[in-house]
């Protein structure tokens, strides 16, 4: 009796380690190990300065979401310029034009050596977010330390001086708090002309010494920014401490910004530095995107590091220069292109917090949204210009009264809003904020649509960017229609009886076709596209609407294919998200190597050394979209499918992503290599319906108790509940799940300032 007892003990401790055995292999079938060392993984994309920058585009930039610092030589002076930038700055003038509402300069710290400057290198260290720099003169040499800090809002610049330079100083210099657009138009050449009746702010007045002390910069109709700083010195160091704060319609601001200051510089230097670095040390690893081509990689961690320092889920909207202002054209938020391209890569990248600031400044703000618009509209419409300041203050005309009023721009907007929907699949902002805003903005479409005698609808002149006006403008019918569609499926999943839907779907069915020639898509009735055009705006329902696309056939494919090419052939204006808008098109229809082709013209003409841009003045919005059209080749998901490896060129034999988002709220991880896609894993986030494209041939589910339905040739439908994942070997072949980077530790830096070999 004693020995059966014992026996099936032993066969019980068996069948349970068996049972552990495989519940672990279970989990670990249905998961993807990401194997990165981040912080020397992320270091080896740090920018470099042989030499020391001398402007805005070549310059290290830091930001914590709000304040912004750039740090370059100046020319014809010995000092290192410390630019400092804030994104809630901006002019509070009862109008809404560019003059009234923009951005302001604040001003700039000076780091005056005794000697003469010779020389010095710089680092842009984006794993801790902060700069460290040598400035060496025939005195001796500075070393230098900056950061604008996250956890707190202020700045921390650490100076250490060899013995040679004990005696360097700083010095402040106040921005006059005039509109940078305004200043810029001043210059000789300007393309356009300032009005003769803009009046100044106040000059900025500077009080305390540079010790302690601040400067108070009031605006002419109310409101006033601050500057305060404090020196300490640490050791044989000295900490300058910095705060910018702003207020409207306050003049007293200047109390809270001393406080803020007083308050950074009472806590230790090593707390401040800790606290800063593990918010950016948790923030890189939520997705990961490894390629083989190591400048492109570069380039990609350089804009995740660069949107985050611009912008916070807390923070304020990104516009066309986030927190690095300086003088330029674009000191506001465009939305006509900029603001869409600035936010696109947060959906893929797993970063939808960072959204919020672009969701709060359009759903906080929807009573400026309705005023932008004539009166007579406002009681069922809303709308926004082509340019606004963070809270979407503009002009929109009445495009009857007034042919060619771009009237298209909120509509766009809420596409970006809905991308972040469809990402997250927050049922409740899109009940509550996102379909009422939409139903608005599409109606102020609705009060201009004039069904003709054909039956169809039809639209007056209005503006299609920044091509001209035209009748039955393909930007305004794209926009339109997919408006009507994405009302019309939120109602449907939101359950909603709503008295417009017939509305809707009565535009939907009599829309007139979007008008085309021999060369494809046209600006619209009577309107082709003849002279070379940098907005892809023409093209907007291919990209990034893609309501014409490759899964409606043949007759489709070929009009996407002429379309494009014909825009691309007219050359003499194209700009650089004219590139990046051509490749997210060419990956849209799977061709990954002309995708290629047309984003490294970004890198080869418009690209600047510290991977920002310039077009006629400073603006940032382009490189972001840059990652986007990465994005694209790697995984889409237009189309209520996830498409895996949808356009990776040729050249890129192995590749790898961990935790991309996509649309339905998937994280999907997946590697290709020696050109095969090896393997895909695909976490559902809230259990939305499950289709994916790939080209892995018999594709098989690591857990048998999950099945792959082929519904079409590379097309399966999967069922995963909420919370599951599923892991994809081609034939069952279970393999390995680890990701990691393709390439070896880098060796080569490719931003920066750097010597020639």
């Amino acid at each position: 009796m004693k020995y059966k007892h014992l026996l099936f003990f032993i066969v019980a401790i068996l069948f349970t380690g068996v049972l552990s055995t495989n519940a672990k292999n279970n989990k670990n079938i249905n998961a993807a190990n990401l194997a990165v060392k981040w912080p020397q993984y992320i270091s080896q994309f740090n920018l470099r300065w042989d030499f020391l920058p001398e402007d805005w585009d070549e310059a290290p930039f830091l930001g914590n979401g709000r304040s912004g610092l750039m740090v370059y030589k100046e020319k014809g002076k010995n000092s290192l310029r410390f630019e400092l930038g804030n994104s809630l700055v901006h002019d509070h003038r009862k109008g809404s034009t560019l003059l009234e509402n923009s951005r302001l300069l604040i001003g700039c710290f000076q780091l005056c050596p005794e000697g003469e400057i010779t020389g010095g290198t710089m680092t842009l260290d984006i794993w801790n977010a902060e700069m460290t720099a040598t400035l060496i003169t025939n005195k001796g040499t500075i070393t230098i330390q900056a950061m604008v800090i996250t956890g707190e809002d202020g700045i921390l610049i650490k100076a250490k001086p060899s013995a040679g330079e004990q005696n360097f100083k700083w010095n402040w210099e106040a921005a006059n708090a005039d509109c940078p657009r305004y200043i810029f138009g001043q210059k000789s050449g300007c393309w356009y002309k300032n009005p003769t009746d803009y009046v100044s702010n106040p000059t900025p007045e500077v009080f305390g010494s540079m010790q302690n002390g601040y400067c108070l910069q009031k605006l002419l109709e109310g409101g006033s920014t601050a500057t305060a700083w404090k020196i300490k010195k640490e050791k044989s160091a000295q900490n300058l401490y910095v705060n910018i704060s702003h207020a409207y319609p306050q003049s007293d601001i200047h109390i809270l910004a001393q406080s803020e200051v007083n308050k950074i510089a009472a806590k230790k230097t090593t707390a401040l530095i800790q606290t800063h670095r593990k918010w950016w040390h948790t923030y890189y690893p939520a997705s990961f995107v490894s390629i083989p081509n190591q400048m492109m990689e570069t380039f990609y961690w350089m804009q995740i590091y660069k949107i985050a320092a611009a912008t916070r889920g807390n923070g304020d909207l990104v516009d066309n220069t986030g927190p690095w202002l300086t003088v330029t054209p674009w000191p506001n938020a465009w939305w006509n292109l900029n603001v869409q391209l600035t936010y696109w890569l947060l959906n893929g990248s797993n970063r939808l917090d960072l959204s919020k600031s672009l969701e709060n400044a359009v759903y906080n703000n929807v009573d400026v949204l309705i005023n932008n618009i004539p009166e007579k509209f406002r009681y069922n419409a809303a709308g926004l210009g082509r340019s606004s300041n963070l809270e979407g203050k503009s002009i929109l005309f009445d495009p009857i009264e007034n042919p060619g009023a771009e009237i298209g721009l909120l509509p766009w907007a809420c596409h970006s809003l809905w991308l972040i929907y469809r990402h997250n699949m927050d049922d409740e902002t899109l009940r509550n904020k996102l379909f009422p805003l939409l139903k608005k903005s599409t109606n102020y479409y609705i009060h201009f649509l004039i069904k003709g005698e054909d039956g169809k609808f039809h639209l007056p002149a209005t503006h299609s960017p920044e091509y001209g006006n035209a009748e039955d403008c393909n930007f305004d019918f794209s926009l339109l229609r997919w408006s009507c569609q994405t009302l019309v499926e939120s109602a449907q999943r939101l359950k909603l009886n709503d008295d417009l839907i017939p509305v809707w779907k009565d535009i939907l069915a009599n829309l007139v076709e979007y008008p085309t020639n021999e060369n494809g898509l046209m600006i619209g009735k009577n309107k082709p596209y003849a002279v070379s055009h940098r907005h892809f705006s023409h093209l907007l329902m291919i990209y990034p609407l893609y309501l014409l696309n490759s899964d409606q056939g043949v007759d489709s494919l070929a009009l996407i294919k002429k379309s494009t090419d014909y825009w691309l052939s007219l050359k003499g204006h194209h700009e650089g998200y004219s590139h990046t808008g051509a490749s997210s098109i060419y990956s849209s229809i799977g061709d990954g190597d002309k995708a290629l082709s047309s984003l490294k013209k970004l890198f080869s003409t418009f690209l600047r050394p510290n991977t920002m841009y310039k077009e006629a003045g400073p603006c940032i919005e382009t490189p972001l979209s840059g990652a986007q059209s990465m994005h694209d080749m790697l995984l889409q998901s237009w189309g209520n499918k996830i498409r895996i490896f949808p356009a990776v060129p040729s050249e890129w034999k192995d590749v790898s992503f961990y935790q991309m988002r996509t649309q339905g709220a998937f994280l999907v991880s997946a590697k290709r290599v020696g050109g095969k896609t090896v393997f895909i894993n695909i976490q559902s986030l809230v259990g939305e319906l499950c289709i994916i494209k790939t080209d892995m041939k018999n594709p098989v589910s690591a857990d048998s108790s999950i099945r792959l339905i082929q519904i079409e040739k590379g097309i399966y439908k999967i069922a995963i509940n909420k919370g599951m994942a599923v892991s994809i070997f081609e034939n069952g072949n279970t393999g390995s799940t680890t990701i990691s980077p393709v390439n070896k530790q880098y060796q080569q830096t490719f931003f920066g300032r750097l010597k020639t070999k």
